[in-house]
């Protein structure tokens, strides 16, 4: 599984797409996107990485940057996406971060 994180609307799914020759109906069949709405519904983090670790590609939107939110529920909900972002970074074979459209590879190779 490849990781490829970024900030809100960075590029990341351009990148898969373009990377992979995805047409937006491959993109939805091989990849998911989003998850860390999925991190804040869920009390397993761990049981989440490994549904979504059978994905070819999982994309997160970093939440970690900017002011904390006053709120109890959005706090942990961005907690919850930082830790789910950190289970992912471990169990993937490459983690690509894209900023203003440019991906970096941060772990492994990029095939």
């Amino acid at each position: 599984m490849v990781l490829v994180t970024g900030p809100f609307r960075s590029g990341k799914k351009t990148f898969v797409r373009e990377w992979k020759g995805w047409t937006e109906t491959q993109l939805s069949e091989h990849a998911v996107w989003d998850v860390q709405k999925l991190a804040q519904e869920t009390d397993d983090l761990e049981a989440l990485c490994r549904k979504l670790s059978q994905y070819d590609v999982v994309i997160i939107t970093e939440t970690g940057a900017g002011v904390v939110p006053i709120d109890a529920n959005e706090r942990h909900a961005r907690e919850q996406a930082g830790r789910l972002g950190c289970l992912l970074a471990g169990q993937a074979s490459c983690v690509v971060r894209v900023y203003c459209g440019i991906p970096t590879v941060i772990k492994g190779v990029l095939e």
